[in-house]
């Protein structure tokens, strides 16, 4: 693993009201935006056709985006278009290619009546080459989106659990719990105003981030309530080794967002930048609010 020279941070500056109050503002800033997007949209955050039943093409489109939209436009009694425009979510490129731009065009659920092979044949019929097409039924989508839930659950409770067992204390098994629902709570929040979809690779990278949480938190517990050694010299000692993880594993992520985005891979683009934002926030959280709960906890002065 490549080192990382890891300054001694001197936090007797800074009181623990001030310590926490950052990582508590942007957990609260967080949580508003998913308050708000649920009330505007009836789900805290964007769902994917996978969650929510729907049709996906890939077409190439010699016309480019233009064309797809205006080839499932309502259309006209000479050219109705099987799906009314409501129903076409987006439009990504995939990159070009001889014979035109390849696209994946997405619907949220095909007309009434209508059905994914329908969509396809209008496609056809518009001068678009479909080379793909895939449809997700709304029933299979709520089952999928209720196990996702149920999956995300599980694993925050049963880490939650090992936790508790792990210290068999409250406070320094609470500062974990908490720092690990800000780490998920932060990126869900940016996934709305960044315009990213739940799909079933990002609450993969969701279940990494439960992961990545728990282990530089339990680390830095474990130098703090385990080991010898006056308190800031724990902290800093498990800062050289967490910090160290947290910066290569956000570079490495970087590194395969922006290729996966080059190379018009969205879904691994997609977890790339959600397991980014997800541990730059655990950055935060381990080292100000996990933090500034220990040091309360041992009774240290600031």
């Amino acid at each position: 693993m490549v080192s990382v020279e890891v300054p001694e941070v001197d936090y007797e500056r800074y009181t623990n009201r001030q310590l926490v109050a950052v990582p508590l503002a942007v957990l609260a800033a967080a949580l508003i935006v998913l308050v708000a997007w649920y009330v505007l949209f009836g789900s805290p955050v964007q769902l994917g056709i996978e969650f929510t039943g729907g049709t996906e093409l890939t077409v190439v489109a010699p016309g480019g985006a233009d064309q797809i939209r205006s080839t499932f436009a309502s259309g006209d009694a000479d050219d109705p278009c099987p799906c009314e425009i409501a129903s076409l979510r987006s439009v990504e490129s995939l990159g070009g290619g001889a014979t035109g731009d390849t696209y994946i065009v997405t619907f949220q659920s095909p007309g009434s009546g209508s059905t994914g092979d329908d969509i396809a044949d209008h496609a056809r019929d518009s001068a678009l080459e479909v080379t793909a097409v895939r449809t997700t039924s709304a029933t299979f989508g709520e089952d999928a989106q209720s196990t996702a839930v149920l999956g995300l659950v599980l694993a925050f409770v049963g880490m939650s659990v090992v936790v508790f067992v792990l210290f068999r204390t409250v406070i320094p098994s609470v500062a974990v719990v908490v720092s690990a629902f800000s780490d998920i709570v932060i990126p869900l929040a940016l996934m709305d105003l960044f315009g990213i979809q739940l799909s079933l690779g990002t609450v993969a990278a969701l279940l990494m981030l439960i992961g990545y949480s728990v282990d530089s938190d339990i680390l830095l517990n474990n130098h703090v309530l385990r080991r010898s050694g006056e308190f800031y010299e724990s902290v800093h000692r498990a800062m050289q080794t967490g910090v160290t993880m947290t910066v290569t594993s956000i570079a490495a992520m970087t590194v395969m967002t922006i290729t996966a985005y080059v190379f018009g891979i969205d879904l691994l683009s997609s977890i790339g930048l959600v397991l980014v934002m997800g541990l730059t926030a655990d950055l935060m959280n381990t080292y100000m609010l996990n933090l500034s709960l220990l040091r309360w906890y041992k009774g240290v002065s600031p």
